[in-house]
């Protein structure tokens, strides 16, 4: 398989990890398709996390002129000079909520789920300790999660090698991860479609009885600080129950639970 390593061609914000990013012709386990990318940059290529030994990559450059071993074949040289990562920490920051009322919560959203062993599950911008939860509490047959965060991405893949990662809007997930039998759109708001457009996209990939978990564990309170902090991250709301029902109605999704207090936020639909 032909590729491309190079142990500093990608800059993220925080040195909490070290990993290497490759670029591949397939995509494997933790991949990103570059025609949505935010920064606008349109190759047939797939980016993939492999965690390789600093001193096996001596032979690899990232530059106009790369070089690769001979048997790797000829490749493509992405520039990531302009790659930038949003700051995501505070997705799992509990410093607003005591540690213990925050595990309630996320215990709720996770159950809202009904989640069997059978079952194939979509997380959408999901924090790393919702991850962790959702793995240890609730086996099942495949766990895809998607996140515009490469670097939350790797750490994820990093601890559990089962778990599917897509780097990438909701809306375009391949449809070979499908059909869906639970979606956690864990943060909503810092998806940049309508409500519409997501709705419209769940319609097309869940199997009938498919459930849909649309929360925020600290609520509304919360999450107007977090969107004064995090202006470029967070940029729409969490929908109120009668847009939410109306839309979801409009693509065969009927709500069956749903509380919207200033400390909580839970809307649970279910696809007909």
């Amino acid at each position: 398989m032909n590729s491309l390593c190079s142990p500093t061609s990608l800059l993220l914000p925080s040195p909490r990890r070290q990993f290497t990013p490759c670029l591949q012709v397939q995509p494997q386990n933790l991949c990103t398709n570059f025609h949505h990318y935010r920064v606008h940059h349109s190759f047939p290529l797939f980016l993939a996390f492999q965690f390789i030994p600093h001193h096996s990559l001596l032979t690899h450059k990232l530059s106009t002129g790369a070089t690769v071993p001979s048997n790797e074949g000829t490749v493509s040289v992405i520039n990531f000079e302009d790659f930038v990562e949003k700051d995501w920490s505070f997705l799992d920051s509990d410093n607003l909520i005591s540690g213990d009322e925050l595990n309630r919560k996320i215990e709720h959203i996770i159950t809202a789920g009904q989640i069997e062993e059978t079952s194939k599950v979509l997380v959408s911008i999901g924090s790393e300790g919702f991850i962790d939860r959702l793995v240890d509490s609730s086996p099942c047959n495949l766990l895809l999660v998607v996140h515009d965060s490469l670097f939350l991405l790797a750490g994820i893949k990093e601890k559990y090698d089962n778990v599917k990662c897509w780097q990438g809007e909701l809306i375009y997930v391949p449809e070979k991860w499908a059909p869906l039998d639970v979606v956690f759109l864990y943060f909503l708001p810092a998806l940049p479609f309508k409500l519409d457009q997501v709705f419209e996209a769940l319609a097309k990939c869940c199997l009938p009885g498919a459930r849909v978990v649309i929360s925020h564990p600290k609520g509304r309170e919360v999450l107007k600080q977090q969107q004064q902090q995090y202006p470029d991250v967070i940029i729409s709301d969490l929908p109120d129950k009668t847009t939410l029902q109306k839309v979801a109605a409009n693509h065969s999704f009927d709500m069956v639970e749903f509380v919207d207090e200033p400390g909580f936020y839970l809307a649970v639909l279910k696809f007909s």
